[in-house]
């Protein structure tokens, strides 16, 4: 889920992701007036902090100037939910950039993906296809995720989460 969220931001603001380099494929363009650099470690999952560490040291980022968006299975599918700081509730790419880049103060768009059903494998579950109802709200789902990551990017987590993190 982050990696399609990551690739409709690039759309919307025609930012190619091509360049492959620390463990990578990045590419860096403008949104409105904040140049950004959208990444998509090439590690398995949870070896993806050696890649943020090798980009954040190379544009020399400091750790809140990272916004790490993942999937969710304690969240409603489509939900969107945004923080700074925090463990890894359990998710391994978490561990591992928390692990890589030696602490958590970093931006997080979590994107929920639900709780398999009974008798489903997580692993198994996340790497699955979604069921046709989650198809069709899939787009409009990629959209606002889009759509917050950029508020949050531009205006601030807190602009993002009054807009976006709805309540229920």
């Amino acid at each position: 889920m982050g990696f399609q969220v990551v690739d409709r931001l690039a759309k919307l603001h025609d930012i190619p992701i091509r360049t492959k380099r620390f463990k990578s494929l990045y590419g860096t363009g403008w949104i409105d007036f904040q140049q950004i650099t959208l990444v998509k470690p090439i590690t398995f999952m949870n070896r993806s902090g050696e890649a943020v560490k090798r980009v954040a040291d190379f544009f020399r980022l400091k750790m809140d100037d990272l916004v790490i968006v993942h999937d969710d299975l304690d969240l409603p599918f489509g939900r969107l939910r945004f923080k700074q700081r925090g463990g890894d509730g359990g998710h391994q790419g978490i561990r591992s950039i928390i692990e890589g880049m030696g602490g958590n103060n970093f931006l997080r768009l979590k994107v929920g993906i639900g709780r398999p059903p009974r008798g489903i494998d997580s692993a198994e579950y996340v790497l699955g296809t979604l069921d046709k109802i989650e198809q069709v709200q899939l787009e409009q789902i990629l959209f606002q995720a889009a759509e917050s990551l950029k508020v949050m990017v531009l205006e601030g987590l807190e602009k993002a989460m009054n807009q976006f993190q709805k309540k229920r």
